[in-house]
């Protein structure tokens, strides 16, 4: 495109070397013949803040927490630092931390519904005094949890040993009867197996409390339910720390921390008749600096950018992304391929991505007449869309992320494949990567285009008749649609990718 200024805002002229990943780690990992439980898929992951700790969702309803340990084991001086032959290169380790049951299935009696106990998203939240807070959410119940190490507290120093004594009550374990008993002066007695010193004890010991372990505590502070009639996708805090949104197919409420028994409409697209209704939000983020700013995306290919502070209900939005349709272009697949599965804000706010079926695109926040980039990520199914159609692989929802200073983003395809591309100006990066111990394997799914003018075609779909489970790609590779990478996320500060492939996490760092 030609609007350099803007490109020259994502990155610097030239841009970064492609970067070369290596595997890091695995949890999980699946052995030869093992079968998948339903329950044990990941269905969540996040970073927090920091990206000393992450977090994970399954099917089963279960968040587990998993700690970084790489920066924690070499703490010194920095004299005792230089003095080391210590590689300053080193890659985010992490190790499991603990987990915790954090939804359950429930029944709607009203509705006559099942709720299942799969966690959607999950959003770390601010930590104090040590403890770790996040929020959990499955389709209708969002939870407020917070993780603190818990000293267990021992008595100890007593004068006599407690398994044998305590206080004034009967000898633990003596099976003598209360007849043959000896009592002494205090009120306590002896047995065959006690002995009271002679002389007496020289001098009495208060007994004193003392802390030997520590363990980690899961505790629910608090319950958002009852306000979402349709299934939760989103949710997301605010900058100010305080407030957090969450968004079904047709509403988006806004929440205080600290209260749970109301919560405050801001965007409802539930029309007066639903047989008037033409789509649906998909997406919701709140931007990261600015307390009054958050996006919305939906079904028909839109990003919404909304100010609260122009009214209480947030009918109108200050700007809207959109990418306009080639003539001639349009056909049945054309609305269900644009709808965005995710949205996410760069870590300074400038830019926004969004991820629709076939495409990758990074926005810039002032300028809405289009992408600034378009990443291809599925071209290749565009001949497939029938049969993708017929299996239900075109409703596919597929996570984005950025990195840290926003050069690259990446987002999961089928095969338990994942794509990272560079977003600086002139960058040719377009890596693909598999969810295993040998990522490059697989290092070109297709020629990348990583600009595309807003005049370029979109193609016709070519209909292929029967539906099949796998298509080759423009180099002959075929991928299985079963497995696909739907959930993954970028290290806050460091090139270091967590990717979700079935019941398995596999850590990656460059």
């Amino acid at each position: 495109m030609n609007n350099g200024g803007v490109d020259a805002a994502v990155a610097p002229v030239g841009g970064p070397q492609p970067l070369e990943w290596k595997f890091s780690q695995v949890f999980g990992e699946r052995t030869a013949g093992e079968e998948i439980q339903e329950v044990d898929i990941i269905s969540a992951i996040e970073f927090n803040r920091t990206g000393d700790h992450l977090a994970t969702g399954d099917r089963g309803g279960r968040v587990v927490l998993f700690e970084r340990t790489d920066t924690r084991d070499h703490v010194g001086h920095r004299r005792d630092l230089e003095k080391m032959d210590y590689p300053m290169n080193r890659h985010p380790v992490f190790r499991y931390k603990t987990e915790f049951q954090s939804h359950e299935p429930e029944f709607d009696y009203l509705k006559s519904l099942e709720i299942e106990e799969k966690i959607n998203k999950i959003r770390w939240c601010q930590s104090a005094n040590g403890a770790l807070s996040l929020l959990s959410t499955n389709d209708k119940t969002i939870k407020f949890w917070k993780v603190q190490e818990k000293k267990v507290k021992k008595v100890c120093s007593m004068n006599v040993d407690s398994t044998k004594a305590m206080g004034n009550s009967p000898i633990v374990g003596s099976s003598m009867s209360t007849s043959s008993r000896q009592y002494i002066a205090n009120g306590g007695c002896t047995s065959n197996d006690f002995s009271f010193p002679t002389g007496g004890f020289p001098s009495l010991h208060l007994p004193v409390v003392t802390s030997h372990e520590t363990n980690l505590m899961a505790r629910c502070r608090r319950i958002f339910g009852h306000a979402h009639d349709y299934h939760i996708n989103s949710i997301s805090n605010n900058s100010d720390g305080e407030t957090f949104i969450s968004a079904d197919d047709l509403r988006i409420n806004l929440w205080n921390l600290e209260t749970n028994s109301q919560s405050f409409n801001i965007i409802d697209v539930k029309p007066a008749n639903m047989e008037d209704l033409t789509e649906v939000i998909t997406s919701a983020e709140f931007h990261p600096t600015h307390c009054n700013m958050l996006a919305y995306s939906s079904s028909k290919g839109l990003v919404r950018l909304i100010d609260m502070r122009q009214s209480a209900l947030c009918d109108r939005h200050s700007k809207l992304f959109v990418e306009q349709e080639a003539p001639g272009s349009r056909s049945f697949f054309t609305d269900i391929i644009a709808s965005i599965s995710d949205i996410k804000f760069a870590k300074d706010g400038r830019h926004m991505l969004s991820r629709d079926y076939l495409t990758l695109k990074l926005w810039d926040m002032n300028m809405d007449s289009g992408p600034v980039k378009t990443f291809q990520v599925h071209e290749y199914l565009r001949p497939k869309l029938c049969d993708l159609y017929e299996n239900d692989s075109i409703f596919d929802k597929f996570e984005c992320c950025l990195s840290g200073d926003g050069l690259r983003v990446a987002t999961g395809s089928y095969s338990n494949l994942f794509r990272v591309f560079g977003c600086s100006e002139g960058s040719k990066e377009a890596t693909t990567l598999e969810a295993s111990k040998t990522p490059m394997r697989r290092q070109s799914l297709t020629s990348s285009r990583p600009l595309r003018s807003l005049g370029s075609s979109l193609g016709v779909v070519r209909r292929v008749k029967g539906a099949d489970t796998s298509a080759p790609d423009a180099n002959g590779n075929t991928f299985d649609f079963a497995t696909k990478l739907l959930h993954l996320a970028w290290h806050p500060t460091e090139n270091s990718l967590a990717c979700a492939a079935s019941n398995s996490l596999y850590m990656y760092y460059a």
